[in-house]
């Protein structure tokens, strides 16, 4: 295996920027209103150029006001989630691992639908109700999960997994004895969807905390080779393990209730991504986490635009493209590994 370099990451990271760009292209491109490329160019180059003004207001609400928000939010948010996925595999050491398996969307989606029931009329309670479930579940596991004052991977996975059922219970209570209000948008929000406009500002909280959990993420990359190969062997490496797990799981359940409280569970990004990085391009996390965070925005783009387009005019649930498409390949995935 070739040793790891700063020339090697940089280029990675490149050709997946380069088919990242090539995607967000698309993405403009196709829709309910298709746009040709030669529109597409000369509107871009009016906004480098400063000259937004000249550009016809239809194309300036098409593009600009509809599909740049829901493609910049739809990378923020695969990319969390995939470096999520990496990151709870490498803390649990289970390659099944995804970022909901510590029950997170399900606080997520209890918040959101708690907003719905009490505060119907606010637009932004929805997402921060869906980020303070997803807060009390992370704490909630966090405490369950500890054995001896430190935190056990084993007893981490049970407590997520007991929490995740219990929290299902919960959110089949509140939508079967709330008949009577409107809780249309639920089920889309349970299966993902990119499709509700958000403020700017919000768009800005996401971005800071996606660097920031990313990078927290990042520092720990070296620990994280050691710790998959086990904690005892970490240990006597001269790994502070404690210190690096509870990073790894602040971080990773943090970037993953960002995620839900603006898109809701989307599945299989976080679980199949990091596996289809590690076999491009090893499993070395210094490498592993950008390539995860880069091809996780590839990969919700990418669903993101068949959800758009696949059946028009209906437009499908994010969730159940990815869904659709992710276990199959996961079937792939796994018999080529068995074999």
């Amino acid at each position: 295996m070739k040793p790891l370099t700063l020339h090697r990451v940089l280029w990675t990271c490149a050709a997946l920027l380069a088919v990242l760009f090539a995607m967000i292209l698309v993405a403009l491109k196709v829709g309910a209103v298709p746009i040709s490329i030669t529109d597409l160019a000369l509107n871009l180059g009016r906004v480098i150029l400063g000259r937004r003004a000249e550009m016809q207001s239809d194309y300036r609400l098409i593009v600009f006001g509809l599909r740049l928000p829901r493609i910049v939010l739809g990378m923020m948010v695969g990319g969390a989630l995939s470096v999520s996925g990496a990151s709870f595999q490498a803390l649990l050491r289970n390659p099944l691992a995804d970022p909901y398996v510590l029950g997170v969307s399900s606080g997520g989606a209890v918040g959101a639908i708690l907003a719905l029931i009490l505060l119907p009329q606010v637009a932004l309670a929805t997402p921060f109700a869906a980020f303070l479930g997803a807060i009390a579940t992370i704490a909630a596991v966090y405490f369950l999960g500890r054995r001896r004052g430190q935190l056990d991977s084993t007893t981490l996975l049970l407590a997520g997994i007991i929490s995740a059922s219990f929290l299902s219970a919960v959110i089949i209570f509140l939508m079967t004895t709330t008949v009577g209000r409107d809780l249309r948008g639920m089920p889309f929000w349970l299966m993902g969807d990119l499709s509700a406009p958000l403020p700017e500002s919000l768009h800005w909280i996401l971005l800071a905390g996606l660097i920031v959990g990313i990078g927290a993420i990042y520092t720990t990359a070296a620990d994280l080779n050691l710790i998959t190969s086990g904690e005892r062997e970490a240990m006597h490496l001269g790994v502070d393990v404690t210190r690096v797990k509870l990073v790894v799981y602040v971080s990773a359940s943090l970037l993953t209730g960002l995620a839900v409280s603006v898109s809701g569970a989307i599945g299989y990004v976080g679980l199949l991504v990091p596996h289809v990085m590690r076999m491009l391009f090893g499993s070395d996390y210094r490498l592993l986490i950008p390539t995860s965070a880069i091809g996780g925005a590839i990969a919700l783009l990418l669903a993101d635009t068949l959800a758009r387009t696949v059946a028009l005019p209906t437009e499908l649930p994010v969730g159940a493209v990815t869904a659709m498409v992710g276990a199959p390949l996961f079937i792939y995935l796994l018999r080529r590994r068995l074999r």
